[in-house]
């Protein structure tokens, strides 16, 4: 099968335009992950490029299929210009290198914490993956290849994050919802849990 990153990166910029910044991040005994960004007025967005390199696989199974399995990149959209959001490029490479590190599959409604701030100054250790096929579209690969999916990242404080895993990733973004919460602000506080 072709490589599909060459393919990964067309669909992002056809989204979202020309990246403005890349960096690139080597764990050791992973593949290299990079991260673009893209600005677009007030709003910047970090993009992953490598996670979908190779499919995740299920952690109990013996053999990884080299073709078949779910494959992803990670989507993080913040106000630009409020905090050093530039500093979330290793802890998204660090989340996008999870699969390969930590054998997990990410998928919709998963928690992913790296255990420390996203960037300076931010109150999010965690985020809440959300739904594909919103600001980019999954990009379709040949059979019988999973089409790669572009997972938003919604930032949790320490607050939702324990919340969400009582009550689920529904309820929490029906919350946020009810409440008005503005997801893309690097500083905001945690919605009411009460």
């Amino acid at each position: 099968m072709a490589d599909v990153l060459p393919l990964v990166e067309a669909r992002l910029r056809t989204a979202l335009g020309e990246p403005d910044a890349r960096a690139a991040v080597t764990f050791l005994g992973t593949d290299r992950i990079e991260v673009l960004r893209f600005t677009d007025g007030d709003v910047v967005r970090y993009a992953t490029l490598g996670m979908s390199a190779q499919p995740m696989a299920d952690p109990t199974a013996v053999l990884a299929d080299p073709v078949k399995g779910p494959r992803a990149e990670l989507v993080l959209s913040v106000r630009h210009g409020i905090a050093d959001t530039d500093k979330v490029l290793r802890p998204l490479a660090v989340l996008a290198a999870s699969p390969q590190v930590e054998g997990v599959i990410v998928a919709p409604g998963a928690s992913l914490d790296v255990g420390a701030p996203l960037w300076p100054g931010a109150p999010f250790t965690s985020v809440l993956v959300a739904e594909s096929g919103g600001l980019v579209e999954d990009l379709e690969l040949d059979a019988p290849a999973d089409p790669v999916r572009f997972l938003p990242l919604l930032p949790m404080t320490a607050n939702e994050a324990a919340w969400k895993r009582v009550h689920g990733a529904q309820a929490l973004q029906e919350r946020w919802l009810t409440h008005g919460t503005d997801l893309r602000d690097p500083l905001r506080k945690s919605v009411p849990l009460d």
